[in-house]
């Protein structure tokens, strides 16, 4: 009777010590993984493996300017200036005016969200934008990344706030009131004239038929890259070097 008593209870103890162990060890569901909150595109496999679901969507869009825009929205979202929303919007103002140029991918998800046109400002060019600045009435696009701010409704209706925050590129965006709108002339040119898409002060205007729907998807510190083949922005830029 002692021998099986003691044997129960060394048997019991065992279990209890095996059990602790189990529940003191690091779990693969929390310690051995990422918080999928929070993805980090500057790893190589997974920014790789990003580009390659991107590109199944059908975008059109080049690799070199989505690394571009990876590049620096890793660099933001590792200094905590970025929601965890994932929200990454890219304009491409190397292409025709005539073509959708803006981009906005859900980064978490790999999914393109919409493809859309957008508007360069009026003194940046007619079809094709060319000529940027950072200078207040210039009237012209500027490049580089902005961090999306709050929304309010202006002269332009609904709009969302872009703080620039590349000193010498586009740091006057607040100053010279360079935010995101819808705008009739931003609609499709081709159904009715067959010419270049209108203008803006400055401004993305976006197509009034889904203005709300970008606006709601980027506002709240997300990440927008204004993308163009300027070698002198491309090699000063500080989220793109270093």
């Amino acid at each position: 009777m002692l021998r099986n008593l003691r044997s129960k209870k060394s048997l019991l103890l065992t279990i209890t010590i095996s059990f602790l162990a189990i529940c003191l060890s690091p779990s693969n569901s929390s310690g051995n993984k990422k918080n999928n909150d929070v993805i980090d595109p500057s790893e190589k496999n997974y920014s790789n493996f990003l580009w390659e679901k991107i590109s199944q969507s059908g975008a059109g869009i080049s690799e070199e300017i989505f690394s571009l825009a990876l590049r620096g929205f890793s660099k933001l979202q590792a200094s905590n200036r970025l929601s965890k929303d994932s929200i990454l919007a890219i304009i491409d103002f190397s292409k025709s005016s005539k073509e959708k140029r803006l981009y906005i991918f859900d980064l978490k998800n790999q999914s393109l969200k919409f493809h859309s046109l957008v508007s360069h400002g009026r003194n940046s060019g007619e079809e094709f934008a060319n000529s940027f600045s950072n200078q207040p009435n210039s009237h012209k696009s500027s490049l580089g990344f902005y961090i999306t701010k709050s929304t309010y409704s202006g002269n332009n209706g609904y709009s969302l706030k872009l703080e620039g925050i590349e000193k010498g590129y586009n740091d006057y965006a607040e100053k010279r009131a360079i935010v995101v709108h819808g705008a009739p002339y931003a609609e499709d040119p081709n159904a009715v004239r067959n010419t270049y898409l209108g203008r803006s002060f400055g401004c993305p205007a976006v197509p009034m038929s889904i203005h709300k729907q970008i606006i709601k998807t980027i506002k709240d510190g997300n990440c927008l890259f204004i993308y163009y083949p300027d070698q002198n922005y491309i090699k000063s830029s500080a989220l793109l070097n270093g």
